[in-house]
């Protein structure tokens, strides 16, 4: 996959702002357990009281609080409260929040931030806490010995009717201060979370005192909790919106440049190149291996890039919420770490073998569909359908062993989150029996365990498609990172202005990469323009593989070719194939009408050009005969035209090209005697400047030709024309008369 990660080079902007909005989207997603806890904690259990800071509190209730605090803590309390009574400027409006001020002084709470509140909280809970106990204890005058002794002296030998905090107020301060030692110790034990939590009851108890109305301010605290966690909640879903967005444009745009890449690079290879990977295989890896790749693109911007980010922000929120519950999350990661490792280390092989797999059907499917009439005429449907079904039946047995180890992993996944759940809530029951831990943050930190194995679930998907897809992706680079052994100069030359079209074999030799003997050994001519050069020879001879360099489809071992003199591997392969027109003996069509595939030599071509084309290449009766003329339809690869209708159309493109270069490879052998006659006079009058050369195997198509080329066992046996030939050259007179009589020949 890396090897193709140049491809997403344009695309840098979008995967920095997808995975900005990943960012957010996960901060939302984290944050929506803690708000949930806060609804728990505060909202339920607290009453919608966040801290044991009260807004307002009585001038008597909060002499009885700061007795049980030591002298730097009254100071700093008291600095953060106002002293309001009847004669302060805002009594009026402090009246209708705290009806009690027309009894008694209130103290009302400065503006203060978050820190001096958070320095406050333990201070006036635990004196909360304190005031409590004591009350607790006047209700039950059973524990006044037992609280007395805890605080060193007998309260139970106090005066009846006594108030304890008066008596308290009174003692000497070293004694008072030991007192509050004493209980700052009872609740050492407890978390400044567990302290607020347990003081809010009688933060609520002093708000119902001052007359407010306390269930307003648990219904607001909850709506606005609640009106945070659904905003959470909107953004969350606008992020996943967006990157699913981008993520789609990103992987489409890559996938797409991918496959013009593939098609440009394949269409520079020459036929040794595509000797190396085979049709079906090149098809498969421009259209299903893109395809993988392309899902994975959506999926690793979806899926990869955010479980991390909510795994590890999960795993941390949930240690800050109960480090003594770390362990839990740590088993579950160890757990599910084996798990994914176990099944990516088995698949992957496997993966590998199945891309093979469809690139083996892919084949079976293309020969049978491309042969089906030589199939039926020798009979041997039964055959192609057990090779099919072999390949089928091979391929079938992988997925199904990669989909059952993968099938593994969601109940197994399920199993852990379920087990985890239930280890989480009876942990965390004890832990809150014993006061450790409030309900809240136990739910929270469950949540956040679920985050955390929904980030391994994510990942295990993953993994089901990463592999498949890194072999698609492998596949793919390997086709472009091929290096052309056919490639065009650094500092191409050009042809002349006047180009001719003579073409110069000097000495060339040539074998096929990889093999160990030349197939054309010095092969030396010249043909000229104006003239028709023929190359004949036995089957095997090597004649197609002489006019095959002319274009470049091979590069020459040794020797040169040269047209107009200049060598063809100095110049363009562009500018020397305008110059050619080649036709190949198996005519070539594409699908559209009769006139596109006469047009893809030249666009421009005007009708006249193109109806002069088809009368040259004694086209035009067939033609005519069809209903709709030029625009007949012509289906894929012409099968909807014989043989040689396909071979006069092919002759015909070429000479709308004009070019200054005819190559006929053995291009009438479909077309019968009368056609092949009519053909080549016409030719002949429509291509006298031009350079014509025709590998042929019939004598009566190259018997007027100005020079003969007898090739036998790769090597150029006779040279002449016709009557020179039947004199001078064996192999040339078997031939000729193992065709036509004595008589024919003269």
């Amino acid at each position: 996959m890396l090897r193709l990660a140049k491809f997403l080079k344009p695309y840098i902007l979008l995967i920095v702002l997808a995975i900005g909005l990943l960012f957010v989207q996960a901060q939302a997603d984290l944050a929506l357990p803690d708000y949930m806890s806060d609804i728990i904690n505060v909202g339920i259990q607290q009453g919608g009281i966040e801290t044991a800071v009260p807004q307002a509190v009585r001038q008597s209730e909060m002499t009885k609080l700061t007795v049980f605090m030591s002298a730097d803590e009254k100071t700093t309390v008291l600095n953060d409260f106002n002293l309001i009574d009847s004669s302060s400027a805002d009594y009026a409006k402090y009246l209708k929040l705290y009806p009690q001020l027309a009894t008694e002084p209130v103290l009302v709470l400065k503006t203060i931030d978050k820190t001096e509140v958070d320095k406050l909280s333990p201070i006036l809970g635990r004196a909360f806490l304190a005031i409590s106990a004591v009350n607790q204890v006047i209700a039950d005058p059973s524990k006044l010995s037992a609280m007395g002794a805890g605080l060193g002296f007998d309260l139970s030998k106090l005066p009846a009717g006594m108030d304890i905090f008066t008596i308290l107020q009174k003692l000497p301060a070293e004694t008072l201060s030991k007192i509050t030692a004493t209980i700052n110790e009872k609740f050492a034990t407890l978390s400044d979370s567990i302290i607020i939590q347990s003081a809010a009851s009688s933060v609520k108890a002093e708000y119902t005192a001052l007359g407010m109305n306390t269930e307003n301010v648990q219904s607001n605290y909850i709506l606005r909790i609640g009106a945070l966690m659904l905003l959470l909640t909107l953004l969350s879903i606008s992020c996943a919106i967006g990157v699913g967005f981008l993520a789609s444009k990103i992987a489409a745009g890559t996938s797409r440049d991918i496959r013009k890449g593939l098609f440009t690079k394949v269409e520079s290879f020459s036929k040794a190149e595509f000797d190396k990977f085979s049709t079906a295989s090149l098809i498969t890896r421009s259209t299903n291996d893109v395809t993988q790749v392309q899902m994975v693109i959506i999926m690793v911007m979806r899926m990869a890039i955010y479980a991390p980010i909510i795994g590890v922000g999960a795993v941390i929120r949930a240690v800050a919420k109960s480090p003594s519950m770390s362990w839990v999350i740590g088993l579950a990661v160890v757990v599910l770490l084996g798990l994914v490792l176990s099944v990516f280390s088995i698949a992957l092989p496997k993966f590998r073998i199945i891309q093979s797999l469809i690139d083996r059907l892919n084949l079976v499917t293309r020969e049978n569909l491309s042969g089906m009439m030589v199939i039926r005429a020798f009979n041997t449907q039964k055959f192609e359908e057990k090779r099919f079904d072999d390949a089928n039946v091979d391929l079938t047995q992988n997925s199904l062993f990669v989909n059952r180890v993968m099938v593994i992993m969601m109940p197994v996944m399920m199993l852990v989150m379920n087990g985890l759940s239930l280890l989480i809530i009876w942990v965390g029951a004890h832990q809150v029996a014993a006061s450790t831990m409030q309900v809240g943050d136990m739910m929270a930190f469950l949540q956040y365990a679920m985050q955390v194995v929904m980030a391994f679930l994510m990942l295990s998907i993953m993994f089901i498609i990463l592999p498949r897809a890194s072999v698609s992706g492998g596949r793919i680079a390997d086709v472009l990172e091929v290096k052309p052994e056919i490639i065009d100069p650094v500092v191409p030359k050009n042809f002349p202005t006047n180009s001719s079209g003579k073409v110069d074999f000097d000495h060339v030799s040539f074998r096929y990469p990889g093999a160990e003997e030349d197939v054309l050994h010095d092969i030396n001519f010249t043909a000229l323009p104006g003239q028709t050069t023929a190359i004949i020879g036995s089957t095997g001879s090597g004649k197609s593989t002489v006019v095959n360099l002319i274009p470049r489809f091979f590069d020459v071992t040794a020797g040169a070719i040269r047209v107009d003199g200049i060598d063809i591997r100095d110049v363009k392969q562009s500018d020397l194939r305008d110059k050619i027109g080649y036709i190949p003996q198996k005519g070539m069509l594409f699908s559209g009408t009769i006139e596109s595939n006469l047009r893809y030599a030249d666009e421009n071509a005007s009708q006249v050009d193109l109806e002069k084309a088809a009368a040259i290449a004694q086209a035009t009766e067939f033609i005519s005969s069809m209903p709709d003329g030029m625009q007949t339809e012509i289906s894929q690869g012409g099968t909807n035209v014989s043989g040689g209708q396909k071979q006069r159309l092919a002759i015909a493109r070429a000479l709308v090209k004009r070019p200054a270069i005819y190559i006929f490879d053995d291009s009438f052998s479909a077309l019968d005697f009368k056609t092949d006659s009519a053909l080549r006079k016409a030719l002949k009058e429509s291509t006298g400047k031009s350079t014509v050369l025709i590998v042929a195997q019939r004598i009566s198509t190259i018997k007027t030709a100005e020079q003969i080329i007898v090739v036998d066992d790769g090597k150029v046996v006779g040279k002449g024309n016709h009557k020179e030939l039947m004199e001078t050259c064996e192999t040339y007179r078997e031939i000729a008369l193992s065709q036509l009589s004595k008589e024919e020949l003269a």
